[in-house]
C-alpha cells in the first residue's frame, strides 16, 4: 500500500521507528498497557473521524500497528501478536464526522501502545490533505495549480508531501538535491541572475533550474538567460499580469509569497501556472481522528 501511493516503505518505517522511540523509550515499553491489560486479551478498535475533511496516511497508520506488533515489550511471544488492519476509506477521499476510516484487531496491549503514534501521523497527514484540497478547490476552473514548498516538519517531509498530493496539490521539489532554485541571496553572491544561472548550468547541466524574480525586468532577464521556470516573489496581481505578458510561453510562472485562500482566485486569474503555499505544510491544522475500542 505504501509503495503504490508513492511512499518509500523503508523511509516510512524509519519515521515510524523514530516516533515510537519517543513514546516507548529505551525499553520499548508501554507501562500502563502492560500493567493493566492481560497479554492474551484481544479487541477490535475503530479509527473514527471526529471532523470532516480529506483523509491521508491510512497505510502509514496501518504500518504503525504492524511495527508495534514486531517490537513492543509485552507482546505475546507465541505468534499471537499480529494485528489485522482493515482500511475502509481511501487517501484523498472526503470523510465526514463519525466515519470509520479503518478497523484494527489484535492484542489490546498492542492496539493501545500504537494508538497515539498512528493517530499523530494520520491526523497530521489528513490535516495537510484537507488544507490542500481547500486550495485546489479555490483554483478550480483556472489553469493554476497549488504547489508545496520545503517548509515542512523536519523528518516528515516525505509524508507531508504525499499528503499534499492526496489533497489535490503538486509537489515542487523534495530537497536541495533534485532542483536548483536560484534565490535572491544566490543572485547577490554570484553577481546577478544571468551569472547565477550560467554557473548552475555549467555545474549541473541536467538538473532543472528555477529562478526567483521580483520585477518584470528581472523576469525578462532570467528567461533571456535560459530559465524556463520563474518564481515571482511577492508580486501584486497587477505586476504578475505584466510578467505573464512579458514572458509569454517562454517559462512556467509561479506566484509565491504571502498568498491566502481569499486572494487565490485573483492571483490565478493573472495567468500564472502555479501558486506555491508554504502554509500547506507549516500551518495546516490536524484533522481530528480518534481510536475507539469497541464495547464488549
Amino acid at each position: 500500500m505504501l509503495r503504490s501511493g508513492g511512499l518509500d516503505p523503508d523511509r516510512v518505517r524509519r519515521v515510524i521507528e523514530d516516533a515510537l522511540t519517543e513514546d516507548l523509550g529505551p525499553e520499548v515499553l508501554d507501562v500502563t498497557s502492560v500493567a493493566t491489560i492481560a497479554a492474551d486479551q484481544t479487541d477490535t478498535a475503530d479509527l473514527v473521524a471526529r471532523a470532516g475533511g480529506v483523509v491521508a496516511g491510512l497505510a502509514v497508520a496501518a504500518a504503525v500497528f504492524e511495527t508495534v506488533a514486531e517490537v513492543a515489550v509485552g507482546a505475546p511471544e507465541d505468534g499471537a501478536g499480529a494485528v489485522e488492519v482493515s482500511v475502509l476509506a481511501a487517501d484523498g477521499e472526503r470523510v465526514a464526522r463519525g466515519d470509520v476510516l479503518a478497523t484494527v484487531t489484535g492484542p489490546t496491549r498492542l492496539l493501545l501502545t500504537a494508538e497515539r503514534t498512528a493517530l499523530n501521523l494520520l491526523c497530521r497527514m489528513s490535516g495537510v490533505a484537507t488544507h490542500t484540497r481547500a486550495w485546489a478547490d479555490a483554483l478550480a476552473g483556472t489553469k493554476a495549480m497549488v504547489l508545496d514548498t520545503r517548509k515542512t516538519t523536519p523528518g516528515l517531509r516525505t509524508l507531508e508531501k504525499y499528503a499534499v498530493r492526496a489533497g489535490g496539490g503538486t509537489n515542487k521539489r523534495m530537497g536541495l538535491y533534485d532542483v536548483a532554485m536560484i534565490k535572491d541571496n544566490h543572485k547577490l553572491a554570484a553577481g546577478g541572475v544571468a551569472a547565477a544561472y550560467r554557473r548552475v548550468r555549467e555545474a549541473f547541466p541536467l538538473v532543472p533550474v528555477q529562478v526567483e524574480v521580483t520585477t518584470v525586468a528581472e523576469a525578462v532577464e532570467a528567461v533571456e538567460a535560459g530559465a524556463d521556470f520563474l518564481l515571482c516573489d511577492n508580486m501584486t496581481p497587477a505586476v504578475l499580469t505584466e510578467v505573464v505578458a512579458a514572458v509569454g510561453d517562454r517559462a512556467e510562472l509561479e506566484a509565491t509569497g504571502g498568498l491566502t485562500l481569499e486572494v487565490a482566485g485573483e492571483y490565478a486569474a493573472t495567468g500564472v501556472d502555479y501558486l506555491s503555499v508554504g502554509a500547506l505544510t507549516h500551518s495546516s491544522p490536524v484533522l481530528d481522528v480518534a481510536m475507539d475500542l469497541r464495547r464488549r
